[in-house]
């Protein structure tokens, strides 16, 4: 009789170090959660703000994108675009995008995907690098082309609740499961016509 079959074991190898772990369970997140709450993010203006105080008082949902011109990454924030603020409101929560380039691009990146909430860069990537955030793929871009994003929920002060790291350009995490993480109500994302009454 032949022996059971095994999965393979597989692994994705690289030419780039790894970056160190990011520690495992929401205990384990504090300190991680300090460290980078000291670290400044530029708003569209140029102007540091301390990460932290993105999230000091309230919960935040923030969304690491690999870079402006990551076509895969400027369709997840259209929709996000799309989230109403009231539902956020209601939940009391914000929503925050963080990119790795210069600030100069937040204001044309945001005309063209109709973005009208909080967001900032990190130009140096040091939030990226401290969060474990992969790197990965080559392509041209505003920002370091090998840089991941992900998703994490925030606060209020230096808790983190959840962190999903992309470990590819289409590994965004689903936005209707992260908004139900933090009781904010379902967002229909379609944009064809459908029947809602009959």
């Amino acid at each position: 009789m032949a022996a059971p079959s095994e999965a393979p074991v597989t692994r994705q190898v690289s030419g780039h170090a790894a970056p160190a772990p990011v520690p495992s369970g929401p205990a384990s997140w504090q300190p991680l959660a300090a460290a980078v709450a000291e670290l400044p993010v530029l708003d569209a203006s140029g102007r540091p703000v301390l990460f932290g105080e993105l999230f000091r008082e309230r919960r935040a949902i923030v969304v690491f994108v690999r870079h402006f011109l990551c076509y895969i990454c400027k369709e997840y924030v259209e929709d996000l675009a799309k989230i109403p603020k009231s539902f956020l409101q209601e939940a009391n929560v914000t929503l925050i995008v963080i990119g790795q380039s210069s600030y100069h691009h937040i204001e044309p990146f945001c005309k063209l995907t109709g973005y009208s909430h909080e967001i900032y860069v990190d130009p140096e990537r040091e939030i990226y690098k401290r969060l474990g955030m992969k790197r990965g793929e080559e392509i041209a871009s505003s920002g370091d082309p090998a840089q991941q994003g992900g998703t994490l929920i925030l606060g209020p002060g230096n808790n983190i609740h959840f962190i999903h790291h992309d470990r590819n350009r289409l590994d965004h995490k689903p936005i209707n499961s992260v908004l139900q993480l933090v009781g904010v109500q379902h967002v229909d994302f379609t944009s064809r016509p459908s029947v809602i009454h009959v």
